[in-house]
């Protein structure tokens, strides 16, 4: 006769692992699968995968595949704007100011291809989905803010602007990028006009 006390009851008190940060390694491993497969490409069981969870984690964090794409794309975008503010912060006069913004795309917005993917995908999705345009209206809000702290706030609407584009010129061009071409391109918006 089998002991009553088995392995199905060692395994009922078997110590639970202690993974305080497993929520943000899902959301970290959720932000790759969607560089890597896309929004329409992303499950619960790739990204427990990527993250290294049983797939029962995913279920336990996050009420659904729409809460963990919201979540992950809203710590992406917190991420980037904190570092357009760091960048706009830490001019201290009108040319340093031009720099940063000229360091904003061709050292931030373009650090990483997946970065680059994760702007688009976002982009996409906010197109189709009105909560995500809370987050990207947020994030234009954020950079617009930062931005006028040294120029004017049609002048800092255009920076902006420049930036998304040159972000998508730059994502789907299959030739070589000149940083000289933006650096011109934000001198030419920045300089008052002569009257």
């Amino acid at each position: 006769m089998p002991d009553a006390a088995g392995p199905a009851a060692g395994a009922a008190h078997r110590p639970r692992r202690f993974d305080p940060a497993r929520r943000d390694r899902i959301v970290d491993a959720c932000l790759d699968v969607l560089a890597e497969a896309g929004v329409a490409g992303t499950s619960h069981r790739k990204v427990a995968a990527a993250a290294d969870v049983p797939l029962g984690s995913m279920t336990y964090h996050f009420d659904g595949m729409e809460e963990l794409l919201h979540e992950a794309f809203g710590q992406f975008t917190q991420e980037f704007a904190a570092t357009f503010e760091r960048r706009m912060t830490g001019a201290q006069d009108r040319d340093s100011a031009v720099e940063a913004v000229v360091q904003i795309v061709t050292q931030d917005v373009f650090a990483s291809r997946r970065d680059l993917v994760l702007t688009h995908e976002l982009y996409v999705l906010a197109a189709r989905e009105p909560a995500y345009r809370v987050l990207t209206d947020e994030w234009m809000r954020r950079s617009r803010a930062a931005l006028e702290r040294h120029f004017d706030p049609a002048t800092a609407r255009l920076l902006d602007a420049l930036i998304e584009g040159l972000t998508l010129h730059r994502a789907l061009a299959t030739g070589p990028h000149e940083d000289i071409d933006v650096a011109e391109a934000v001198r030419r918006i920045t300089t008052p006009a002569a009257r």
